[in-house]
């Protein structure tokens, strides 16, 4: 049975970071002047194994989980991932085993994925020319690179295959027509994400946020659009239909038109931290109990943590924007 929060929202979507590292420095992510060379990143034996991450991962089935993603940083640079998907996969309850990456490494990485079990992947792209993607992931990746690796996914069969888009005002919103031009007619389902505040370190300011129903707007006067509205109650994007049937897009809208009274996620970062929301300012330390305790001391620990939960940052960020800290999207994966 599924376990309940305080506001009446079960439990049903995991999302795992299984590294606090990546090979991008995203300005709205993890700005180069903070994650530096002198940044220090978890050490090995701070980092759940593989075997803990499954042990979480049973638990919160337990508690009514059939969903989850694995995060981080960036998943693929954590050494033999595709063992740990193995490993999840045979979970019995998960419906859904999926992935956020940055695309780079699929190439090399897809086809083992798939094999281990990935049901599908969401890449991060926000942008189609070099000058504007380079600037946003601020080491000199091309856009060539993302979309082989977007093209490996297909081909390996982990579709249907998401792109996430973040957009930020004077950024990159005219990559907004861009890309749902290049991927229309195709596999690939372009979401776009309103720039968020999560962290204290990507210079947040709700002038730099493109509202969704903007983006829904620039494209519907292009190519004609009708709602689909969302699959499940816990679905972050709202779904949008090409009139053509040319396919779909989606838009998250966090900051304008928040979704919190159906949240259905929990996240655990890399260290083994359990956070109930993508703005919480603490988390709950589940590494001490995979290490000291037992499975079933675990189990309750997550029913209780969440049974207390109340959270609903996006609902009260005009009031909470300014004074609270929140973890870094880095440690949670967004």
């Amino acid at each position: 049975m599924a376990t309940t929060d305080r506001l009446g929202r079960v439990v049903r979507d995991l999302r795992i970071s299984v590294t606090d590292r990546c090979n991008f420095r995203c300005v709205y992510c993890m700005p180069k002047e903070v994650f530096g060379s002198s940044y220090r990143f978890l050490g090995r034996s701070e980092v759940l194994t593989f075997e803990e991450i499954e042990r979480v991962a049973r638990a919160f089935v337990d508690n009514g989980v059939t969903k989850i993603r694995l995060t981080g940083g960036e998943p693929l640079v954590r050494r033999d991932i595709e063992r740990l998907v193995e490993r999840l996969a045979a979970i019995d309850g998960v419906d859904d085993l999926t992935m956020t990456t940055n695309g780079v490494l699929l190439p090399q990485k897809a086809r083992a994925l798939a094999d281990a079990g990935l049901t599908r992947v969401t890449v991060s792209l926000d942008a189609l020319d070099d000058a504007t993607f380079q600037a946003m992931n601020d080491v000199g990746v091309p856009v060539a690179k993302v979309i082989e690796g977007i093209e490996a996914a297909v081909s390996a069969g982990l579709g249907p295959v998401k792109v996430n888009a973040v957009v930020k005002r004077g950024l990159n919103e005219h990559a907004i027509i861009q890309l749902a031009d290049r991927f229309r007619g195709t596999a690939v389902t372009v979401r776009y994400i309103e720039f968020m505040d999560v962290g204290t370190t990507n210079g947040w300011n709700l002038a730099d946020v493109l509202p969704a129903q903007e983006v829904i707007d620039r494209i519907g006067a292009r190519w004609p659009l009708d709602p689909v509205g969302r699959t499940t109650p816990g679905e972050v994007a709202a779904r949008w239909r090409y009139r053509d049937g040319a396919g779909e897009i989606g838009v998250i809208s966090s900051v304008t038109q928040p979704f919190c009274g159906a949240c259905t996620r929990a996240r655990i970062s890399a260290d083994g931290t359990l956070y109930t929301c993508l703005f919480a300012a603490a988390g709950h330390d589940l590494r001490s109990l995979l290490r000291d305790g037992s499975t079933g001391t675990l189990e309750a620990r997550i029913a209780a943590v969440w049974r207390g939960r109340s959270d609903r940052y996006s609902e009260l960020r005009a009031a909470a924007t300014t004074s609270s800290a929140r973890v870094e999207m880095s440690a949670i994966g967004g």
